[in-house]
């Protein structure tokens, strides 16, 4: 998490998004793999006490059999393993929600490594919906352009690669892989994809610096 000083900043920042005048509002919260990008928007969706909700862009991850069929099990996690067309349509009915309808969104489950659908409730009167992923900057179709648009800020969570992979690496320990395993998905994998998202930073609307522990 950022500094206290910060964090309330920020806070303050997205209180302003889910109060303003008009239509609901989406805010993205992009960076690379093992930034903070979930534990900031989790703070943020508590700190705004009943106006946010999170819907986490990992929901759209392909399952594992599609991937297999596909033969790109081994990049689970790079940006043709999701279902952007899908995740772009339930941001297009976020952001204009019908009053008498509750939008179920999916969720994604770490201790099964997969998709979980119809797992978040949105209700119609919520007036904001954080949303977090990898991919929100990435500067190619169809992210560019099929959910780009639908984002009114998106902010960038930044941290050092040494902090980063480390909790990537503990990550994947926890659930489930060894060690070896681990440092070898993440050096292979999470960080072919944090080099393919690093322009996204200059495209943000804020960048957040997270200080390493």
């Amino acid at each position: 998490m950022p500094h206290a000083a910060e964090a309330a900043e920020l806070a303050t920042r997205a209180r302003a998004l889910a109060t303003r005048q008009g239509p609901r509002r989406v805010l993205g919260i992009a960076g690379p793999p093992g930034a903070g990008k979930t534990t900031l928007a989790e703070t943020l969706v508590r700190a705004l006490d009943g106006l946010a909700v999170l819907v986490p862009m990992d929901g759209f991850h392909l399952a594992d059999a599609e991937l297999a069929r596909l033969g790109r099990a081994d990049r689970k996690g790079a940006p043709d393993t999701f279902d952007t067309y899908g995740y772009a349509a339930l941001l297009a009915r976020l952001r204009t929600p019908n009053p008498h309808e509750t939008v179920y969104a999916p969720s994604f489950e770490r201790d099964l490594e997969q998709p979980l659908a119809g797992a978040l409730p949105i209700s119609p009167t919520t007036p904001l919906v954080v949303t977090e992923g990898n991919y929100l900057l990435l500067d190619e179709e169809p992210w560019s352009t099929a959910v780009r648009p639908l984002l009114d800020e998106v902010w960038w969570v930044d941290l050092d690669d040494e902090t980063r992979v480390r909790r990537l690496i503990a990550r994947h320990v926890e659930f489930g892989k060894s060690p070896a395993h681990a440092r070898a998905w993440v050096l292979r994998s999470d960080e072919a994809n944090a080099r393919r998202v690093a322009s996204g930073r200059t495209r943000a609307d804020v960048v957040v610096d997270v200080p390493a522990h």
